[in-house]
């Protein structure tokens, strides 16, 4: 009784494998030989990959295969060149009849950005407008003019309508005002604080805040560092921050002199 059981589940495992094996053999026979055969034979066309080519080329390919292409629009995009197709529709490896319209839709490329006029503008106003049009502020630099006053925008690296990529840098050149009213500041570190003083009393300006600071290699009372730095322009009456080597008696506190 045993060996017939045994009989009929070899018989059985027999039939499903030439089953499956069948199976496999009529999926190849259609996919490969017989699918193809109804294609061509019905008239119809598998769409290529277009994705990745340019417009031109998408175009002349699809031309090839007596389809008609179809403009899907333009889309930003980071990845694709501007011209390059990035959507295709119907997709690749659609079946589709001849003459059928293929929609491709074209990189434009990084996002573009107007370059906002400047110029006349104040330095808080034009920080403000190169931050909303997704401009990235570079550096300011500083220059005296006759004709616009202090603080107020007289050049930018980048002219106004300009079209350039969002996040470009630009930089921008600020009034320091008429000349005749300013004053370079002179050069006043390594000096004892006293010598500093006068230097600047000469110069028409003043000592600002000071803060003392700890140093093993220079005296007590000895300018370290200024704030203007030297040779920038400022306005006379105006004080220079200093930074000192404080004495044995003096405290680490800023103060008003």
């Amino acid at each position: 009784m045993s060996n017939k059981i045994i009989s009929i589940l070899k018989s059985n495992t027999a039939k499903k494998a030439y089953i499956i094996a069948l199976i496999f053999v009529l999926f190849f026979v259609c996919n490969n030989m017989l699918m193809p055969w109804i294609v061509n034979k019905s008239g119809v066309v598998k769409v290529p990959s277009l994705v990745g080519l340019t417009l031109d080329q998408a175009t002349r390919m699809l031309d090839s295969l007596n389809l008609e292409s179809r403009d899907g629009g333009t889309r930003i995009d980071t990845k694709y060149p501007a011209g390059t197709v990035v959507i295709q529709n119907p997709i690749e490896g659609a079946i589709v009849k001849p003459g059928r319209r293929i929609y491709l839709t074209v990189s434009g490329g990084e996002q573009q950005v107007v370059v906002p006029n400047l110029k006349g503008r104040s330095e808080r106003d034009a920080k403000f407008a190169i931050e909303r049009t997704g401009l990235v502020l570079a550096s300011v630099e500083y220059a005296p003019s006759d004709e616009l006053p202090e603080n107020t925008i007289m050049d930018q690296s980048l002219p106004a309508g300009m079209q350039v990529k969002k996040n470009s840098k630009i930089t921008v050149v600020v009034s320091q005002g008429k000349i005749d009213d300013k004053v370079a500041v002179p050069d006043v570190t390594g000096k004892p604080f006293l010598e500093a003083e006068k230097i600047l009393a000469l110069n028409g300006l003043k000592v600002g805040q000071i803060i003392y600071q700890s140093s093993q290699s220079l005296l007590p009372n000895t300018i370290l560092d200024q704030f203007p730095r030297s040779g920038e322009l400022i306005s006379y009456g105006d004080g220079i921050n200093l930074f000192i080597v404080k004495g044995g008696e003096q405290k680490n506190e800023p103060r008003e002199y």
